[in-house]
């Protein structure tokens, strides 16, 4: 199966779509360069590409973290990035009410993993008629994840697709068990992999740690197992990112990887 949206097709052994942007909106300068950016490597490597940032962050491990500039303000920002970039654009909700403030600027609604099993929020998000992303959570097998499907296609929205970030291995750490995007995809959606957030440490200290050097070994173990997109978050100066500062992958080293991202897709998809 796959999902089309606007001229991008996910899934169907199309080549792989790149799902990528920083965490968080942190300011509009940022977050328009960086998409300016992110685009004009992936139209130069013909790679389809989707823009992602989180409106807010309603999940930080600290109470006087970063959470966003104001629900707002960073929508508008991304409806901004939407229309003058021409760029598909997914961002996280968190809540029902969610649905309603992003609906006009967005084309993707992303659960977040540790809300994968909100009964209302997925039946919410499906009633919008957009594409919903489901991120597995760090405490589900994949077989799991049929549930969560069942819950959005319940309201006769069938675009679907479900992303692997790791499961929770003990403490503060994260595996990534790749039968999960084989298994994951058996149920009939394209799947994703987001190999940013699958090298986090959760919850570390007073901030969740991450090891950001295995992002693309598990990104090319990904790709070789077969995916319909690459979720990664991008950011210009991940040390001075307000989110996700320790498991961002640096703009600067983007490019090298897509080139290899692409190598190892065109093999695989033209193998099958």
């Amino acid at each position: 199966m796959s999902v089309k949206l606007n001229q991008i097709v996910i899934g169907d052994n199309n080549p792989f779509v790149l799902i990528a942007g920083p965490c968080v909106v942190e300011n509009e300068k940022m977050i328009f360069e960086t998409a300016l950016a992110i685009k004009q490597i992936a139209s130069e490597l013909d790679i389809p590409f989707i823009f992602k940032s989180s409106f807010k962050k309603a999940n930080r491990t600290n109470l006087k973290s970063f959470t966003g500039l104001g629900d707002k303000e960073s929508i508008a920002i991304l409806k901004k990035v939407r229309e003058q970039l021409n760029l598909s654009v997914v961002t996280d909700i968190h809540t029902e009410s969610d649905v309603d403030m992003v609906i006009d600027a967005v084309d993707i609604l992303q659960i977040p993993a540790f809300l994968s099993r909100q009964t209302d929020l997925l039946i919410a998000a499906g009633k919008s008629g957009k594409v919903v992303n489901i991120k597995k959570g760090q405490f589900l097998a994949p077989e799991d994840m049929k549930h969560a499907v069942d819950k959005v296609a319940s309201t006769g929205n069938n675009n679907i697709m479900l992303t692997e970030r790791g499961t929770t291995f003990g403490y503060h750490n994260l595996v990534v068990d790749m039968r999960s995007l084989v298994i994951m995809r058996e149920l009939g959606y394209p799947v994703v992999m987001d190999a940013t957030h699958a090298v986090q440490l959760p919850s570390k200290d007073l901030i969740s740690g991450g090891q950001p050097k295995f992002i693309k070994p598990l990104a090319r173990a990904a790709m070789a197992v077969g995916i319909d997109a690459l979720f990664l978050e991008v950011h210009p100066d991940p040390k001075n990112a307000l989110s996700d500062a320790a498991s961002q992958l640096p703009l600067g080293e983007l490019k090298e990887l897509l080139i290899e991202m692409k190598q190892i897709d065109q093999i695989i998809k033209n193998k099958k």
